[in-house]
């Protein structure tokens, strides 16, 4: 009944107008106003004017535009409300809220958490095939890599199960224990990128340990009135020179009154990467994505439905191959999600549902010379369920209550068993609020969780069907306090966990990626995390800093550690528990050197432990550093450092530090009577010999050498 009337409910709203003006009081035209919560958004007329046809209710308006910092309101929309708002000049290209750090929109300097976002000209310069390559250059974030086109994201020194990953507020499930398997998302595809560097289990749950990272994509175009419509396209095309990427994306939207509509492709196709040594064998790979979506917006809510597929093959570079060798190990991705997403403004009150079915299939197949078999097939599927009750009460108070379910099915097959036949129900509920008043902004929010695992009996893996629950709970404080305009200090504390993977208590055969055999253990209890956050950002019109300090505590830390044994003449390695932590600093600073010329620089480095074995933790990144300078997003010149890894795990491979040098740029250009958008980027300028000690082939070659990216896009997909 309910999604009858959210189709039903078709008519115009109240009505919300302003005005945009500079700090001198003239008009800003063509700024993007937009209400968060919906979605939608405006671009003011000549005379700084704007107006919104929506329903009654408290919302969040964000203006911005180029030149100016962003700008974020509160505001309670009731009849005919009129707003004005004034920009500042400012050099700094910013979101003005985030999403993710409390699930509804919040200014960025009201959240206690670190909260990095990517969005823009930065974004357009770095999108590829692989989301974690892409997020890189944030603070805080790394990519355990295998090749330029698969990555998985690390936050803090943390990685795989540890890192939530969403798309638009919907988590991804996928085997995030196989470092071949990396976020199954579309960069071309995307408007803005969030990540929170630290745990946030009372929000998303199992797995958020060490961070979250959130995909946001264009919201669905909606017409202005009832009777009017509208249609419009746009492409992206893209080369690499390093492995011969190309790239092409289309895009086309439109609308009729309170019903609007999308539809996108991309394909991506490399041949092999290319180092300052030569070529790497068997490193291409092949994707085609797509997603179309509809959804209607009317007086008494919205309701949306999408389906998306990501796929493709993804060659695998082998340690042993033997010279000019055909052919060699692939890894076959195929991704299918329907997701359906609904709200209702209920007052003070917004009302939201977010469903998802997700079809995730991993397959390797191995290459010799003479045949092709496949090695694993595994199948995951996942149904979940979100409700959330947002309130808002003007700046002061905001919260969320929410409720969570997931449902999942894991088949295994192929001749090489790697996890059981295996269900899990998992279900949660949280409440999280948020209180601010003068210069002080407290939050706090707690959650419970219950999870049921049933693994099938599987003789080969000398695994008996057998059931495993898990009942935690999460917890989370933090405080802002603003002193002086525009710093503010912030504190938060809280407790997250996870649930060990089916591979790490089921695990019962060869590892040939790794040269290695490894066992489960079965008894393992869930891993817990107690962290301690804080930090000073300063968000000035001219100077742009925020500095971070962390004590991540994990008392019952999952790791694996080699054995006395030896099976089929491959060495035995076990999963364990180990008291551990993780500590670290982040360190961001932007300023105006003269006239929108802007100098950065960056720092981040961590140190893990295993308290229990008194040694490294594997695979933490080596300290980074970074100075860079850019000219209104024309052109830039970043130089990175990354150190040698002082405290390696015995089971490292050492890797000694390096230099890398990227250049960018970008302009508008007129073509084909369309304005356009021409990005282009030089990766690793000086074409330096180095291997990352994040990168899967450190032990047998080079990471990939001088890479010339250059990308023209224009419409809505840009």
């Amino acid at each position: 009944m309910h999604i009858v009337l959210l189709l039903a409910m078709l008519a115009s709203g109240d009505t919300l107008t302003g005005r945009v003006t500079d700090q001198s009081g003239q008009p800003v035209a063509l700024a993007t106003v937009e209400i968060a919560e919906l979605g939608t958004r405006v671009t003011t007329t000549a005379d700084g004017a704007f107006q919104f046809s929506i329903p009654s209710g408290t919302y969040t308006l964000t203006v911005t535009h180029a030149g100016f910092a962003p700008a974020s309101r509160a505001i309670v929309v009731h009849g005919t409300t009129t707003l004005d708002v004034r920009l500042a000049v400012s050099p700094f290209a910013l979101e003005p809220v985030t999403i993710t750090a409390t699930r509804q929109p919040i200014a960025l300097d009201l959240s206690p958490l670190p909260v990095a976002s990517l969005s823009g000209p930065g974004l357009h310069r770095e999108q590829g095939v692989s989301l974690a390559h892409v997020l890189e250059a944030l603070p805080g974030l790394r990519t355990l890599s295998t090749g330029a086109q698969i990555g998985k994201p690390v936050i803090r020194g943390l990685a795989g199960s540890r890192v939530v990953v969403m798309e638009n507020g919907s988590r991804l499930e996928d085997y995030s224990w196989s470092d071949e398997d990396g976020p199954s998302i579309e960069t071309g595809f995307v408007r803005r990128v969030e990540v929170i560097r630290g745990p946030a289990s009372v929000l998303y749950g199992t797995d958020a340990v060490g961070g979250v990272v959130n995909v946001i994509s264009e919201p669905l175009p909606f017409a202005s009135d009832r009777t009017s419509s509208f249609m419009r396209t746009g492409f992206t095309l893209s080369g690499a020179s390093n492995n011969l990427e190309l790239g092409g994306a289309a895009r086309a939207e439109g609308a009729r009154g309170s019903f609007g509509w999308r539809v996108a492709a991309t394909g991506r196709y490399g041949s092999n990467l290319h180092t300052p040594a030569g070529e790497l064998d068997n490193t291409g790979f092949g994707a085609l994505n797509g997603e179309g979506s509809a959804g209607w917006r009317g007086e008494k809510g919205s309701l949306a439905v999408r389906v998306v597929h990501y796929g493709g093959e993804f060659k695998l570079l082998e340690a042993n191959a033997a010279p000019g060798e055909a052919g060699g190990p692939a890894r076959k991705l195929g991704d299918d999600r329907l997701v359906l997403n609904a709200d209702r403004p209920v007052g003070s009150w917004r009302l939201e549902a977010k469903g998802q079915f997700q079809r995730h299939r991993l397959i390797e197949i191995s290459d010799s010379a003479t045949t092709e078999s496949e090695a694993f097939n595994l199948l995951l599927q996942t149904a979940s369920l979100d409700l959330l009750a947002h309130h808002t009460r003007g700046d002061a108070l905001r919260g969320t209550i929410g409720l969570s379910g997931l449902l999942q099915a894991n088949n295994a097959s192929g001749r090489i068993p790697l996890v059981p036949d295996a269900n899990l129900a998992t279900g949660g509920a949280f409440a999280f609020e948020q209180l601010t008043t003068g210069k002080w902004s407290l939050l706090a929010g707690a959650r419970v969780d219950a999870r049921r695992l049933h693994a099938d009996r599987d003789s080969t893996l000398s695994v008996s069907d057998q059931t495993r629950r898990y009942n935690t709970w999460s917890a989370d404080a933090g405080i802002v306090i603003h002193p002086v305009e525009p710093v503010a200090l912030h504190v938060n504390v809280g407790r997250a966990w996870r649930a060990p993977t089916l591979f790490e208590l089921f695990a019962h055969g060869p590892h040939i990626g790794e040269a290695r055999y490894e066992q489960g253990d079965s008894t393992l209890r869930a891993e817990t995390s107690r962290s301690l956050d804080v930090g000073l950002r300063v968000a000035g019109s001219r100077v742009r800093a925020e500095i971070s300090g962390y004590h991540n505590r994990l008392p019952s830390y999952i790791y694996i550690t080699p054995t006395a044994q030896v099976i089929d003449s491959l060495p035995v390695y076990r999963y364990a528990q180990a008291d551990a932590e993780l500590i670290g600093a982040e360190l961001s600073f932007d300023v105006e050197l003269y006239r929108s010329l802007v100098g950065r620089m960056n720092f981040d480095v961590v140190r893990g432990t295993n308290l229990t074995a008194h040694e490294p933790l594997p695979l933490v990144p080596p300290r980074r550093g970074g100075i860079g300078i850019e000219w209104r997003d024309r052109i830039g010149i970043d130089v990175e450092g990354y150190a040698r890894q002082n405290r390696p795990n015995p089971l490292d491979t050492q890797t000694a530090g390096y230099t890398l040098v990227h250049v960018t740029g970008g302009s508008e250009v007129r073509l084909l009577g369309r304005v356009m958008r021409l990005d282009i980027a030089l990766r690793n300028a000086l074409n330096t010999r180095y291997r990352s000690f994040l990168s899967r082939y450190k032990a047998f070659a080079l990471d990939p050498g001088r890479n010339l990216i250059v990308r023209l896009s224009t419409g809505d997909v840009d």
